[in-house]
């Protein structure tokens, strides 16, 4: 008899398996504190599952959207500076043989080289879509998103070389300040140093933690040490505005 009810109810729960929503988190998923999580990019796949955690803020560090041009290597500079010169020589060389007893050049204007026209560089990973796409699907909820640029840290040191990543992590933690912001999402591309060095900054302002344990905790998600990071966390001292009213209880100010 139970063999008989078994059979029976089995395709009702496999049909009960297939329908159940599939919830899988962003990389690097990680609870912070109450009312806090941090990651890595959210893709589509990572929308059902964020949206179980009611956010009412996501802030997304990083430079998608808003690359920098990359700087050319030296040695490669160089060999084109060379190259240029080789053929103006050449052009100059060129046209003395072509000018006229009197001096008169016969080069047409239509002979000379054209000027290159600049090509956009191309999207080859589709990153410029995804962050469409995201944007895109925060907009059909009751998000807020804060668009946080942080370029990716390079050495050496130097605090006046990241105005811009110190006025992000100012913005950043005024609103962690704010318990009316929670539950809210922090998150990078790969949810491993920028979001880091923010942690690690809160822990070291908001909770007083000693400087080796924000460093491991740094190094759990970053796979690794980057002295860049580390020192920034260990030497900034940015100065914040705040609601005593309302600090979330896990701050210790």
């Amino acid at each position: 008899m139970s063999a008989d009810i078994l059979e029976t109810e089995t395709p009702q729960l496999q049909r009960l398996m297939l329908t159940k929503p599939n919830y899988v988190p962003p990389l690097n998923f990680s609870l912070v504190e109450d009312g806090i999580y941090r990651s890595g990019f959210p893709m589509p796949v990572n929308r059902p599952f964020l949206e179980q955690l009611n956010l009412k803020t996501i802030i997304y560090l990083g430079d998608l959207g808003a690359e920098k041009p990359k700087k050319k290597d030296k040695k490669d500079k160089k060999d084109k500076d060379k190259e240029k010169k080789a053929k103006a020589k050449e052009n100059l060389e060129c046209a003395d043989q072509k000018r006229g007893v009197n001096g008169d050049s016969t080069i047409d204007d239509e002979n000379e080289p054209e000027a290159k026209e600049h090509k956009p560089k191309k999207d080859k990973h589709g990153t410029i879509e995804i962050l469409e796409n995201y944007k895109s699907w925060i907009l059909s909820t009751d998000i807020k998103f804060h668009h946080l640029v942080v370029q990716s840290s390079q050495e050496p040191f130097t605090l006046n070389t990241q105005e811009e990543a110190q006025a992000s992590y100012v913005e950043a933690l005024n609103l962690m300040l704010d318990r009316r912001n929670f539950p809210m999402l922090i998150h990078s591309n790969k949810g491993k140093h920028r979001v880091g060095v923010l942690i690690g900054i809160m822990r070291k302002i908001f909770q007083g933690w000693c400087m080796s344990g924000i460093f491991e905790e740094y190094e759990k998600f970053a796979m690794g040490k980057s002295e860049y990071d580390l020192e920034f966390i260990e030497l900034w001292q940015p100065d914040l505005v705040y609601d005593p009213k309302n600090i979330p209880d896990f701050v210790r100010l």
